[in-house]
Order: C-alpha cells, then sequence, then structure tokens
C-alpha cells in the first residue's frame, strides 16, 4: 500500500511539473509588429524613369507598441526602420524616407517621417548601394492601430537628391 502511495504522489507531481514546462504553439500576439515593403521606382507615382529608375530595396519596419492578448494596440511607441538600398547611381544622396497613406498607386500623405533630411543625408556606395537605419521613431496609437488593420493602406518610400519626390516605394505588408 505504502508503494501504491508513492508512485501515485510521483505521478501527480511529474504531471504538475508537466504543466511548467510546457510551451506556446503559437508566437505571441504581444510583441512588436514587424512589416516589410519591397521598394521599386517603378511603384512611384508616377513610375521614377530618370538615373534611379532601376533603384530597389528591401525595408523592414518594426512597430514597437504595447499590446494586449488579443493583438490590439494599446498604446503609443516608437518605430525602427532597416531598409537595404541597390541599384541606384553610385553615391547617391537618401535625402527623405517615410511612411505614407496610400494604396498602391496613389500618392498620399506622410505619416511617419524618420527624420532623414537632405541636410544629413545617407549616402550611397560607389556601387549605389547602402543601408538605412533609423530606430525609435515616436508612433501614436491611432497610428500603430491603422497601419496594423490595414498594411497595404499606407506605404514606405526613399526619396533621393534626383527625385526629391520620391525615388523607391513599397506598399507596407506583414512578412
Amino acid at each position: 500500500m505504502k508503494r501504491l502511495t508513492a508512485v501515485a504522489a510521483i505521478l501527480l507531481t511529474a504531471a504538475a511539473c508537466g504543466d511548467d514546462l510546457s510551451t506556446p504553439t503559437t508566437p505571441s500576439a504581444t510583441g512588436p509588429i514587424t512589416l516589410s515593403a519591397t521598394l521599386s521606382a517603378a511603384n512611384m507615382v508616377p513610375p521614377v524613369t530618370n538615373g534611379d529608375a532601376n533603384a530597389r530595396g528591401l525595408a523592414t519596419i518594426t512597430l514597437n507598441v504595447p499590446r494586449n492578448a488579443s493583438g490590439a494596440v494599446t498604446g503609443a511607441g516608437t518605430v525602427d526602420f532597416a531598409a537595404q538600398l541597390a541599384s541606384f547611381p553610385a553615391r547617391t544622396p537618401a535625402t527623405l524616407a517615410h511612411i505614407h497613406t496610400g494604396v498602391a498607386g496613389v500618392a498620399g500623405t506622410v505619416l511617419i517621417n524618420t527624420n532623414l533630411s537632405a541636410a544629413s543625408p545617407i549616402v550611397l556606395d560607389a556601387n549605389g548601394a547602402g543601408t538605412l537605419t533609423i530606430t525609435n521613431i515616436p508612433i501614436s496609437q491611432a497610428d500603430a492601430t491603422a497601419i496594423a488593420a490595414n498594411p497595404a493602406g499606407f506605404y514606405f518610400d526613399v526619396h533621393t537628391t534626383l527625385n526629391p519626390n520620391g525615388a523607391i516605394r513599397g506598399q507596407l505588408a506583414t512578412p
């Protein structure tokens, strides 16, 4: 009888410990919101046809905002931008970069500015390539909620001295 009681106690303890070791099977809905944008001169409105016409890039945009268990944005936060740029003319200065409102084919207003400027551009290398990394740009709860709800309703673009109205553009998407 003592042996049966001891075995039962061990089994109950093992079962209880097993609950502590379980891992979630789905990703957390409360972490950062990561978006991407495939950037192209052909996506600009109107499409770029000058020296930046072959320019392209890939951007990753991370919204660092608080979210509840269902994934809804619950407050303001920051945005991080990381973009790989390529196929520009040598030593092109990237003078502006931001998120705009607007679906594909429509030019929209600036929503979130990265604070890149003509006064302190990112100058691409001799191959017309480079990395744009800008972090901790403030974002409101309302803007983060709107972007998270409909990424395709927003786009990211990069401007150059040759194309001050925008050189490459891509709609936001979830990866």
